[in-house]
């Protein structure tokens, strides 16, 4: 204990002393050699705070909770590590991602440096902090999977940073959907009605009835549009009528294109043809223009549609043609056709399986699904007709 004593004739423990103005000050060396601070206008919990000075811990709490800090292990002030610096350091020790994860990874980042938030000392982020950045982000324009995407980062990061014991708890462990509003939309399923007045348009379409066996494939199998443009000629068994599915297309943002695994272990699978389909193959294969040079990605090649320049269509090609035939029918029809994509195709194939009746486990393998409840709740559609017609099939009606 020192002899120094404060305005009120108290002892001050070592370290301890007070300021002209009457603030304490407590003054120690961290684990880093570096000298630090703790300051309060109080000295112990008893004390009242000076008019127009906000109440906080005493300098004694303080100390107390710096010791205790030191004894569990915790690195003090969070290591003076940012929330930046933190997520950095997190996505740089994840190896062997998929392109499509290291753009996430990189859209995070790119959003955190720009927000205030993202120079913020880690141990200093409370869970009130964490909530009302996300609602800012909200506020500020943000989507819900965009927030979605950018907690489901900075959460593990944070429970790195808890891990490393730079922090206590994770301020970031809370359910989303009480922060924010959920304002995605919801992808839906066309009716049958829709697929079949989306197709015959299609096939009658003098410009855009190339595109109809591409597209009745993807109504008619539930393949991911990553799994269908990486289909060769190759992977299309004739003789027993399957498609073998093993691994997916994908080009990155610098175009190099790239052939990656399935997204799911499950991915992997061998989807029936039925006749239509089969005749569809058949057709692409017998249309298909032979390059110059045939493209090789990833050690494969004779891959299905290629574009203006002799290279394998990709996902965009495809969401960028259902487009345009979607703005076309409905410049031409009363009655509008919703949004159709090429995964709206896949969830439309999956509820109609559902609904005619096959074994769950047998389309959660068609669908290249790990996980039933995926199958079950994300990719089936189910409306009062379809209850209705169920409940009479039952009951006899």
């Amino acid at each position: 204990m020192s002899d120094r004593r404060d305005n009120k004739n108290r002892k001050l423990w070592t370290g301890e002393s007070q300021d002209k103005d009457g603030r304490y000050v407590y003054k120690y060396t961290d684990a880093f050699g570096k000298r630090k601070a703790l300051y309060s206008w109080r000295l112990t919990e008893a004390d009242a705070a000076p008019k127009g000075k906000r109440k906080d811990l005493s300098l004694r709490e303080k100390e107390k909770v710096l010791q205790k800090e030191v004894s569990d292990g915790i690195v003090p002030d969070g290591g003076n590590m940012t929330v930046l610096e933190l997520v950095k350091r997190y996505v740089s020790q994840k190896r062997g991602v998929r392109h499509n994860t290291e753009a996430n990874y990189k859209f995070v980042i790119n959003i955190i440096a720009k927000e205030p938030f993202g120079q913020k000392r880690i141990d200093k982020v409370k869970l009130s902090d964490a909530k009302a950045w996300l609602i800012k982000l909200q506020d500020d324009g943000r989507g819900y999977s965009t927030i979605h995407t950018v907690r489901g980062v900075i959460r593990p990061a944070f429970q790195m940073a808890m891990d490393d014991d730079l922090i206590r708890r994770n301020p970031f462990e809370f359910q989303l959907c009480t922060v924010v509003v959920n304002d995605s939309v919801t992808r839906e399923a066309i009716t049958r009605k829709q697929e079949r007045q989306f197709l015959d348009f299609i096939k009658n379409d003098k410009h855009f009835c190339r595109y109809y066996d591409g597209i009745y494939i993807l109504f008619h199998t539930g393949l991911r549009i990553s799994e269908f443009v990486g289909l060769t000629i190759a992977d299309i068994d004739f003789k027993n009528r399957k498609i073998n599915v093993d691994h997916q297309l994908q080009r990155k943002r610098n175009m190099e294109y790239i052939i990656e695994e399935t997204k799911t272990e499950a991915g992997v699978r061998q989807i029936p043809m039925t006749d239509d389909v089969y005749e569809c193959f058949q057709r692409i294969v017998a249309n298909r223009k032979k390059p110059k040079v045939e493209p090789l990605i990833g050690g494969r090649t004779g891959f299905l549609y290629l574009d203006k320049n002799e290279m394998p269509m990709v996902a965009l090609h495809w969401e960028k043609y259902f487009q345009h035939i979607r703005e076309k029918y409905n410049s031409i029809y009363r009655v509008q056709m919703p949004t159709i994509t090429p995964h709206v195709c896949r969830h439309t194939f999956c509820s109609n399986m559902a609904k005619s009746g096959m074994n769950p486990k047998t389309f959660q393998y068609i669908m290249g699904h790990s996980d039933i409840s995926v199958t079950l709740n994300t990719y089936t559609h189910v409306k009062f007709e379809d209850a209705e017609e169920e409940m009479k099939k039952v009951v006899n009606w």
